[in-house]
C-alpha cells in the first residue's frame, strides 16, 4: 500500500517498414492534438521510459520505452540505443514481441529478454541470437562480471499453501487454501520465483541450471514488486548476494523480516548477513502489532525489518543494502546498511529521510580521503526527490535542488557521470546525465545536469500546462505542512475555479513531484480545476517523527491537516471557489475521502474514492498483508476491549480509536454525492470495501455511482479501462462542481 507504482504506457508508433507491416505492433507516432489541453488520449499516447543503462565504455546508453494502444488495448515494450550525449537515437526492437531488461555484456553487445528467453545483439541491433532455451520461462537475468555465469529468474509450481487439484479434475477451478499469504496484490500464490545459476560460453547459456534455493519454499525476488535488483554479483564472480523473506503462511503474512543472504558458488553454502548464527525468532502474537513484541527487541543486532537490494562495493570488500529497523513496519526509515565482509560488522548511513535508491561511487585507485564520495543516493525531502552524495566519512551533501523527482541512478563512464531518470508534476520521465561537481575551495558540491531524451516533446509542445505553486500552511498542532497548488491550464487572473483536495495514499507515500498516468495533476488542470495537494502528517520527507504520527491515528491529525489545507485555499487563494470544492483520493486517500464524507461539515460538494478502505474491521481480515493492519491499527478488532487467554490482555487505546472511527460508522452523517471506484482483483484493499460504501450511500438516498473493474487490481492498467476511468472521473466532478 505504501507506494503507488507508476507504469509505462502509451499509443501507436512509427517503425521501419519491416515492422510497420505488422498490424499488432504498437509504438511511437507523431500525433496532432485537437486541443491545447491535456486529454486522456494524449496522456496514453505518451511513451513511457523504463530502465536505462550505460555501456561499459560510457559511449552509449540502451533504454526501454513502453507504448500502449488504446484501440488494441495492449502494450509493446521496445529498446532504443543512443550516444551518451543523447544524439544518434536508434530503435533496436525489430518485431511485434516486447523486448525488455536490456543490459550491456560488453561495449558492443546488448542482452535482453524477448519471448521469455535471453537474447543478445550488437549495439546497432544486428547479429541477433538466442542465448537461453527454457521454453520461454525467463523472467529476469543477471550475468556475472566475468561473463562466465548467469542468474536466471524462473517460476516454480508451489502448492504448500494452495493445494494442487487432483489430476483427474483438470477443469476444476476451486482452490483449497490451507494457510495465510495465499494471495499477493492481484494473483493467487500457486508459483514462486527462484534464481537459477547457469554457466555461460560465448554468452550462450548452458542448460545446467542450478536452483540456488533448491528445496526452499520461499520466493526470490520477493513478492509483490521485487525484481533482479534484489540479487547482486560480487566483483570476482564467486558469490551472489540475494534478498529473501524465508517465511511462509501466517509467519510471512504478519512479518516484513527479509534478509540478505550470501551464496558461495564454489561451496554451495549460504549464510545470512543480517542475523546472528543460530538465530531463532521469538514467539509472537499474530493478531497484535510487532512494535512491542520480542522480535523487535534488538533491531541493530538482527535486522528484523525489510532488508533488500544488495550491491557489492567495487573492491568487493563490502555489501550495502536498504534496511528498515523494525519487523512489521513497511514504512520504517529506509536506511543504508554497509556490511564489511571480512569482519562482519555493520554500520548505517545517518540520514534524516528514506534512501530511495543508491549506487556505490567508483574507486579511483588513489588514496581514499574522508571527503571522497562513497555513495550517491536519492531521497525525498520537502516534497521533492533529489540526488545526494554520502562521503567516506558519512557526511551527506545535496547535489540537486530542483522541484523534481529523480527516480533512478547508476554510475556511468567509469564513474565520471551518473546516468539517471527524472520526472515532475509537469514532465514525464526522461533520461539525464549528471556530472557531480565535488567540493573545491570555497565551493559547495553540486551537479551539472544534461537531458538526453525528449521522449514526449512532440506531444508536450502542443499542450498548455497549469503552473504550480508551493505554500507552507499552519496545522492545528502548531506546525506547518507543505502544500502543492496546481493552477488550471486555462487560468485567468481574477477568476475563481472549482478546486480539488488531493488525498495521498500509502498512508506514508510522499506527495512529491511524481508524474502519474492516472492521478495526473496536469489532467486535472486541463479540465479547469485547481488542485490542492498537502503533505499532511504521515508523509516522508519531513522527518521520521512527522511520518510516524499517522500510525494508530488515521482519523486524527492527518485529517485535520487535510481540512487546514482546503480551508487555507478557500480563505486565502483568490482563484479558489469555496462553493465548488471536491475531495479525491486512492488507497489511504480513498479511505480519507470516505472518512471526510462524514466529517467535512459541508465543505465539499463532491467526493471520489478509488480503492479506499471503508470498513476497517472487515479490512483487517480482508487484506493479504496482515503485518500492515497490525502495525497501523495495533490489534485485531476482536482483541479490543476483551481479555485473552494470556491473562486479561486487552487491545490498545490506539486500536480502539481506529475501529471506533472507521468510515462506515459515520454513514449516517453522509450528505454529499460520491463516486466509488474499485478493482475486483485488488487483494490489498478488497473490492467489497468500495461496494459497501456505494451501497450505503444509495441506501441513504445520496447520489452515488460505482465504477467497478472486474479485471483490474489496486491500479487501472489496461488502456481502455484507463480512458473510462478518466472520463468517469471528470464526468462526476463536472456534474457537481461546474
Amino acid at each position: 500500500m505504501r507506494k503507488l507504482l507508476i507504469l509505462v504506457v502509451s499509443a501507436l508508433l512509427t517503425l521501419p517498414a519491416t515492422v510497420k507491416a505488422q498490424d499488432n505492433v504498437i509504438g511511437k507516432q507523431n500525433i496532432k492534438l485537437n486541443s491545447r489541453l491535456m486529454t486522456p488520449e494524449a496522456l496514453w499516447a505518451m511513451g513511457r521510459i523504463g530502465a536505462a543503462e550505460a555501456s561499459p565504455d560510457g559511449k552509449q546508453v540502451v533504454y526501454q520505452v513502453g507504448y500502449y494502444s488504446v484501440k488494441q488495448n495492449k502494450s509493446h515494450q521496445v529498446l532504443y540505443v543512443m550516444n551518451a550525449d543523447g544524439s544518434g537515437q536508434q530503435l533496436l526492437t525489430k518485431s511485434a514481441k516486447s523486448e525488455t531488461d536490456a543490459t550491456w555484456l560488453d561495449a558492443q553487445t546488448i542482452a535482453f529478454i524477448s519471448g521469455g528467453e535471453v537474447w543478445c545483439m550488437k549495439a546497432d541491433g544486428s547479429d541477433r541470437r538466442q542465448l537461453s532455451k527454457t521454453d520461454g520461462n525467463v523472467e529476469g537475468f543477471k550475468f556475472s562480471p566475468d561473463r562466465q555465469k548467469v542468474i536466471l529468474i524462473k517460476s516454480l509450481p508451489f502448492h504448500e499453501i494452495i493445494k494442487k487439484n487432483p489430476d483427474d479434475l483438470p477443469k476444476a477451478t476451486g482452490r483449497r487454501v490451507t494457510d495465510l499469504m495465499y494471495r499477493h496484490w492481484d494473483h493467487y500464490v500457486e508459483s514462486i520465483q527462484h534464481p537459477f545459476l547457469c554457466s555461460v560460453s560465448d554468452y550462450t547459456i548452458a542448460a545446467d541450471a542450478k536452483d540456488i534455493l533448491e528445496g526452499e519454499p520461499y520466493e526470490c525476488p520477493m513478492e509483490p514488486f521485487g525484481g533482479i535488483e534484489q540479487l547482486a554479483w560480487s566483483p570476482d564472480s564467486k558469490t551472489i548476494a540475494y534478498t529473501c523473506r524465508k517465511k511462509k503462511g501466517i509467519d510471512y503474512a504478519t512479518s516484513t523480516d527479509s534478509d540478505i543472504y550470501l551464496y558461495h558458488i564454489g561451496t554451495g553454502k549460504t549464510r545470512n548477513l543480517c542475523k546472528a548464527e543460530g538465530y531463532v525468532e521469538p514467539a509472537y502474537d499474530p493478531s497484535h502489532t510487532r512494535a512491542d513484541q520480542a522480535v523487535n527487541a534488538h533491531p541493530l543486532e538482527n535486522n528484523p525489518g525489510y532488508d533488500q537490494n544488495p550491491q557489492f562495493s567495487p573492491d568487493g570488500k563490502y555489501i550495502a543494502w536498504q534496511s528498515m529497523a523494525r519487523d512489521g513496519y513497511e514504512a520504517d526509515l529506509n536506511r543504508l546498511c554497509i556490511y564489511a565482509l571480512e569482519s562482519g560488522t555493520k554500520r548505517y548511513l545517518n540520514w534524516k529521510s528514506d534512501v530511495e535508491s543508491f549506487c556505490w561511487a567508483p574507486q579511483t585507485g588513489k588514496k581514499v580521503k574522508a571527503a571522497d564520495p562513497q555513495f550517491y543516493f536519492l531521497s525525498v525531502w520537502h516534497g521533492c526527490c533529489n540526488m545526494y552524495m554520502a562521503s567516506q566519512k558519512g557526511e551527506v551533501t545535496q547535489l540537486t535542488e530542483t522541484w523534481d523527482d529523480w527516480t533512478s541512478l547508476q554510475m556511468a563512464n567509469n564513474g565520471q557521470h551518473i546516468l539517471a531518470t527524472r520526472q515532475s508534476l509537469s514532465t514525464p520521465t526522461d533520461i539525464y546525465m549528471v556530472t557531480p561537481q565535488l567540493k573545491a575551495k570555497g565551493k559547495e558540491a553540486k551537479a551539472q545536469v544534461a537531458q538526453l531524451t525528449f521522449e514526449n516533446k512532440h506531444i508536450l509542445d502542443q499542450l498548455t500546462f497549469g503552473k504550480m505553486q508551493q505554500y507552507w500552511v499552519p496545522t492545528t498542532d502548531g506546525k506547518k505542512e507543505l502544500v502543492w497548488v496546481m493552477l488550471p491550464a486555462n487560468y485567468e487572473e481574477g477568476k475563481r475555479y472549482p478546486t480539488l483536495l488531493f488525498c495521498e495514499g500509502g498512508p506514508q507515500s510522499p506527495v512529491s513531484q511524481f508524474w502519474s498516468y492516472r492521478w495526473n495533476f496536469q489532467m486535472m488542470a486541463a479540465n479547469g480545476y485547481v488542485v490542492i495537494a498537502p503533505n499532511r502528517h504521515g508523509l516522508p520527507g519531513f522527518g521520521q517523527e512527522w511520518k510516524e504520527e499517522i500510525s494508530g491515528d488515521w482519523t486524527g491529525q492527518c485529517m485535520d491537516d487535510y481540512l487546514s489545507a482546503i480551508d487555507f485555499a478557500a480563505d486565502s487563494l483568490p482563484f479558489v471557489d469555496r462553493n465548488k470544492l471536491g475531495a479525491v483520493g486512492a488507497s489511504f486517500g480513498g479511505f480519507s475521502v470516505y472518512y471526510l464524507a462524514g466529517h467535512h461539515n459541508k465543505r465539499f460538494k463532491a467526493f471520489i474514492s478509488h480503492d479506499g478502505a471503508f470498513n476497517l474491521e472487515s479490512m483487517y481480515t480482508d487484506t493479504e498483508e496482515v503485518f500492515f493492519s497490525n502495525w497501523e491499527y495495533d490489534d485485531a478488532y476482536w482483541n479490543v476491549g476483551k481479555g485473552s487467554a494470556e491473562g486479561n490482555k486487552k487491545g490498545t487505546a490506539r486500536a480502539a480509536k481506529t475501529y471506533e472511527n472507521s468510515p462506515h460508522k459515520f454513514v449516517d452523517q453522509w450528505d454529499t454525492p460520491i463516486l466509488c471506484i474499485h478493482g475486483e482483483k485488488d487483494y490489498r484493499i478488497v473490492y467489497n470495501q468500495g461496494m459497501g460504501a456505494f451501497n450505503a450511500a444509495r441506501l441513504r438516498g445520496i447520489p452515488a455511482e460505482l465504477l467497478i473493474f472486474p479485471d483490474e487490481n489496486h491500479w487501472v492498467l489496461k488502456p481502455q479501462n484507463g480512458i473510462l476511468w478518466q472520463r468517469t472521473f471528470f464526468d462526476w466532478l463536472d456534474r457537481w462542481l461546474k
